[in-house]
């Protein structure tokens, strides 16, 4: 485990403009992370940034950029004893299906016991901070323990279960959000990301004109990851502690409709090929109450296949 409690920021936290909001996001290197940081920033809060790795980045009045390795307790425990956030955003966390099945354990630190820190480090500072810990449509229900199938399944199961826990036994302000599949520009490991990268790739270079997908007829429920961090905000405002919110479209797609959706708007011809029959078929997450405090999505799947499109573009369009 690493050892490393220098703080990494180099703006003093003390110097953040009286009666502005602080945010800790957690994962802020990360797909949501960037988008999250750039909206709360909009909102008019001060973001504190946390990475696992030292970033280039410099803060400011707006940002202010903490390296912390979230599974080190005496870290966590820095990190909130200094920054002491009014707002915690955790989407930090190991989100691979493939590496939990190599590294299980990891996937536990990661998930679980970083959570664990978090909430304990700000009981302990006996802080009302606003909490929202972002699990994921993987999870489970624990009462049938034959349905996990794999163990990132596990421990999202069981980061939630923390999250209520410290919010039932200390009576914390802990909410959990439960997202569907997020999409969006930027870089990200989704389906959506890799498919309509591959096909800038054919846009720009001599890459062969052919898509692989696995299941043509897998289905899934596909949410703007904007969308989401709106969602989020509503959850910090007016979001009940101890409540599971799901998010999402709630709105099947096939991945057929995926591609269709990029063959619309590509410039290239190219052909299909299905390399089996397996993909895991997430149901779509029917959104709950969180439609009764205001929130419904605004970008369509094909603005955000769009936008994906047209962040790969520009990205290549800055390595010709």
């Amino acid at each position: 485990m690493t050892q490393n409690n220098e703080s990494s920021s180099q703006f003093p936290l003390n110097a953040i403009p009286l009666g502005k909001p602080r945010i800790l996001i957690t994962g802020a290197n990360g797909f949501t992370g960037k988008h999250a940081c750039q909206y709360f920033m909009n909102e008019n809060y001060h973001v504190i940034a946390v990475t696992r790795m030292a970033t280039n980045q410099i803060s400011n009045r707006l940002i202010t950029y903490e390296k912390c390795e979230l599974t080190d307790k005496q870290a966590v425990k820095m990190l909130i004893k200094k920054t002491k956030p009014d707002f915690l955003l955790h989407l930090a966390g190991q989100n691979h299906v493939e590496a939990s099945w190599s590294d299980p354990l990891g996937s536990l630190e990661a998930n679980v016991f970083s959570t664990a820190y978090l909430l304990e480090a700000l009981r302990n500072e006996e802080s009302d901070c606003r909490i929202v810990v972002v699990g994921s449509s993987l999870e489970f229900n624990p009462a049938d323990f034959s349905a996990p199938h794999h163990p990132y399944a596990l421990s999202k199961t069981l980061q939630t279960l923390i999250a209520q826990s410290w919010e039932m036994l200390y009576g914390m302000n802990v909410i959990i959000a439960k997202p569907s599949n997020l999409i969006g520009p930027g870089i990200s490991f989704g389906q959506c990301s890799i498919l309509a990268k591959k096909v800038v790739e054919m846009e720009f270079t001599n890459a062969e004109k052919i898509l692989k997908v696995i299941n043509l007829h897998a289905r899934l429920d596909f949410l703007d990851v904007r969308d989401a961090i709106l969602a989020y905000d509503t959850l910090f405002q007016k979001g009940i502690p101890g409540k599971m919110y799901v998010i999402s479209s709630g709105k099947y797609k096939y991945l057929k409709d995926l591609i269709n959706t990029l063959r619309l708007y590509s410039s290239v011809e190219f052909e299909i090929q299905t390399l089996g029959n397996y993909l895991e078929v997430v149901k779509p997450l029917r959104p709950n109450s969180i439609n009764k405090l205001g929130w419904q999505p605004s970008i369509s799947f094909e603005e955000s296949i769009q936008d994906i499109l047209s962040y790969y573009r520009d990205v290549s369009l800055g390595f010709s």
